[in-house]
């Protein structure tokens, strides 16, 4: 059962160049971002970027694909994903 959820989810990669740019493909949803943390959801997991002066210069939920510029001090992944901890459920609770 596990082979099924891999086969269709999107591939998952993290290209980080000099520590002031990060590719990740395979994003399905941010969380949330200001210019010390990004939070985005991946089928692997939550993962929170955080660093100084963090920019998101591309964001592309159709293709999975996130560029975050800035300075990058850590990539930290949680398996415990929050089923409602969107922007909305935020407002609304």
């Amino acid at each position: 059962m596990p082979e099924e959820k891999k086969m269709n989810s999107m591939p998952h990669n993290l290209v980080l160049e000099d520590r002031r740019m990060l590719t990740v493909s395979g994003v399905s949803d941010v969380d949330s971002f200001d210019e010390e943390t990004v939070v985005v959801f991946t089928d692997l997991g939550e993962l929170t970027i955080r660093g100084a002066n963090l920019h998101i210069n591309r964001l592309s939920v159709e293709v999975g694909e996130l560029t975050v510029e800035g300075n990058i001090a850590a990539l930290i992944y949680s398996d415990d994903t929050p089923k409602n901890s969107g922007f909305f459920s935020k407002v609304f609770r």
